[in-house]
């Protein structure tokens, strides 16, 4: 797949890139766990993420945030971060101004900067939360939530345990016009160590009933103001 460096707010930001055969194709961008502990663009994870969108025929980018690998700047606590976010999901659409829809999936610290994302691009249409952690970061951002989505965890994360993900989302549940889907995998821990599988696999479930139609209200449900 390209690697390919673009413009960033901090200095320039590596990349991996496929674009989707279709002009009109739907976006997706990944986003990678916490620079300052090992995280980056090429974590198992993230990979089999941007793996699973580019077989579905998205235009798919994944990318390392300020400091890491050949991205410039330094870290930024999730400002900066966002920021990057931003400028990839720019980048992405300015070279495939067909596209109208957007997915955005992250995990751990990559979640956190996703759902802020979420939130300033009404384009994006779906989202995937892997091992969010509100018991670190403020989600209250989230007010409403405005796009559908899924929020996966493991039973056994220590980093971000079972019960403050499950606050989190009944929050998000009890919102209008959204669907919020919540999947736990058994005897995950943050990592997924030995479980990657099982995620992916109700990653892929989610996403294929997505683009099947399901998984979201009732169109009306939406319009009602």
């Amino acid at each position: 797949m390209p690697e390919i460096i673009f413009n960033g707010p901090a200095g320039r930001l590596e990349g991996r890139y496929q674009p989707s055969k279709q002009k009109s194709a739907p976006i997706a961008i990944i986003l990678h766990p916490h620079p300052q502990f090992g995280g980056t663009m090429n974590n198992q994870i993230v990979y089999q993420l941007f793996y699973m969108f580019q077989k579905r025929g998205f235009t798919t980018l994944r990318f390392n945030f300020r400091g890491i690998g050949r991205s410039q700047g330094e870290f930024d606590h999730g400002a900066g971060e966002l920021s990057d976010a931003a400028s990839a999901l720019d980048w992405v659409q300015s070279l495939h101004p067909d596209s109208k829809s957007c997915w955005v999936a992250g995990y751990s610290f990559g979640a956190w900067i996703g759902m802020q994302l979420l939130m300033r691009r009404p384009e994006i249409e779906g989202f995937m939360a892997v091992a969010p952690q509100p018991n670190i970061y403020d989600f209250s951002f989230l007010a409403p939530c405005p796009s559908s989505g899924l929020i996966i965890n493991g039973d056994s994360d220590k980093v971000a345990p079972e019960k403050d993900v499950n606050g989190l989302v009944e929050k998000l549940k009890a919102q209008k016009g959204i669907l919020i889907t919540h999947k736990t995998v058994p005897g995950a821990n943050h990592f997924f160590n030995g479980q990657v599988e099982g995620l992916m696999t109700e990653c892929e479930d989610y996403l294929d009933r997505r683009l099947n139609g399901e998984l979201t209200p009732e169109p009306a449900a939406k319009r009602i103001r």
